[in-house]
């Protein structure tokens, strides 16, 4: 197990290399970065330090290496360069000092901030809110494909396969349009909810205050989708597994139809339904891009799209960079918890 994680692992670094190539590739060509950092009226002097400032005086494959040197762990930077840039680690040589750091995701164009910190102010919200809609996606979805597997061929299992038929055909960006306006502003005074609004509010007289019925809505849009594939995963999964031969062996022994379902039947049933989880928990990291954006959620994906309008392209190849390492840890994560669901996956 531990050899197979070292090989994830591997595979890993190897595809985050991947990303900053792209990454650094597809940003290339937008406009000059110096115009953007220094606005419109600047004298060509302030343009010429600003370009040298970021590498773009440089050869294409020299800003390249000189941007992987600084989004990599480890890293070949001067003294100079540790004090302006502020970067953080343990370094050890003289004037040119090799370290092992944080990564250096340089700064935004526009607020003059560390990208790593733009980025650290908003994951909380991201990560909050993906929990939240993977928490109802897992949960009404378990319940749903369970009751539809015990309930087959009735009226309830029609209901349970078309409403995740539905939910799967229902894109997060409509869906969310659909019920910020029903809930957020038709029935506004019954749910008590809003359209748009993040974590925290700010009140002129009372401050900065907690709200978490702004999560609400923006979790249900979310989780739609995968609680719909979580239904039918579990659907299929647990009809499969009630057909073997060990549960017919624990009916007649005499266990309860409930003991047996959710004790034995489920358990060997949930390696796709995790994998679904897992799957869909790291593009909820990454992609809630449009969610957060209808409902003013704020996150890496509203940040993301904002950085967008603006041409902040650090911001987004940063964004891009993060998210991506999401998605390989938590793949990691989903190896790990398939060992301790499935002992046989575990022996292998």
């Amino acid at each position: 197990m531990i050899s197979y994680l070292i090989k994830k692992s591997f595979y890993g670094v190897l595809v985050m290399l991947g990303v900053v190539v792209a990454v650094f590739f597809l940003f290339q060509g937008f406009g000059d970065p110096s115009r953007l950092v220094m606005g419109q009226r600047a004298d060509a002097a302030t343009q010429d330090n600003i370009r040298k400032e970021l590498y773009l005086d440089q050869p294409r494959w020299k800003q390249f290496l000189f941007y992987l040197d600084d989004v990599s762990p480890i890293g070949i930077h001067s003294k100079e360069e540790i004090r302006s840039k502020g970067l953080k680690g343990w370094f050890i040589g003289g004037d040119t000092r090799l370290g092992l750091k944080w990564p250096y995701l340089r700064r935004s164009y526009q607020t003059k901030k560390d990208v790593w910190e733009i980025l650290m102010e908003a994951l909380p919200g991201t990560i909050l809110l993906a929990i939240a809609a993977m928490v109802i996606a897992t949960v009404l979805g378990v319940l749903l494909g369970v009751l539809a597997a015990i309930k087959k061929d009735t009226w309830m299992d029609t209901t349970a396969i078309l409403t995740s038929v539905l939910g799967i055909s229902a894109p997060s960006f409509f869906m969310g349009i659909v019920i910020a306006y029903l809930f957020g502003f038709v029935l506004s005074r019954y749910t008590g909810l809003h359209m748009t609004g993040s974590l925290f509010d700010t009140d002129p007289f009372a401050g900065r205050q907690l709200q978490l019925r702004n999560l609400l809505l923006p979790a249900l849009t979310l989780g739609i989708r995968p609680l719909a594939i979580i239904a039918q995963l579990t659907r299929g999964s647990l009809l499969d597994t009630l057909d073997q031969d060990y549960i017919r062996t624990a009916y007649a022994k005499g266990l309860r139809k409930s003991r047996v379902i959710w004790k034995h039947a489920l358990r060997n049933a949930l390696n796709p339904v995790i994998t679904a989880i897992t799957g869909w928990f790291a593009e909820l990291l990454a992609g809630a891009f449009f969610v957060e954006y209808i409902f003013g959620w704020k996150g890496i994906g509203k940040v993301t799209v904002d950085a967008l309008e603006k041409l902040d392209f650090p911001v987004v190849m940063g964004s891009v960079l993060v998210s991506s390492f999401f998605f390989i840890l938590i793949g990691l994560l989903a190896d790990l918890l398939y060992g301790l669901i499935d002992p046989r996956v575990r022996m292998g």
